[in-house]
């Protein structure tokens, strides 16, 4: 996520920049599109690797809480 941030910003700071006609042809758009790309493809690994955790814990069939004391309530 941090990635596709810094490719967000990094954007920004390259659409200055064009406007204030310094800039070095070809290099502003590889660069934003390897940020941008190589950000949101960080966020799905995380993604799946969340989705496949919770499936993990849930396949193997403990309780989500541990009882460690019980008290009798006999009003």
């Amino acid at each position: 996520m941090l990635v596709f941030i810094f490719g967000l910003i990094y954007a920004g700071y390259a659409i200055v920049r064009f406007f204030m006609d310094k800039t070095v042809p070809g290099w502003t758009s590889i660069l934003v599109s390897i940020l941008l790309i190589g950000g949101f493809q960080l966020l799905s690994i995380g993604i799946i690797g969340e989705y496949i955790a919770r499936i993990y814990n849930e396949a193997k069939g403990r309780p989500h809480y541990f009882i460690k004391d019980e008290v009798n309530n006999n009003s």
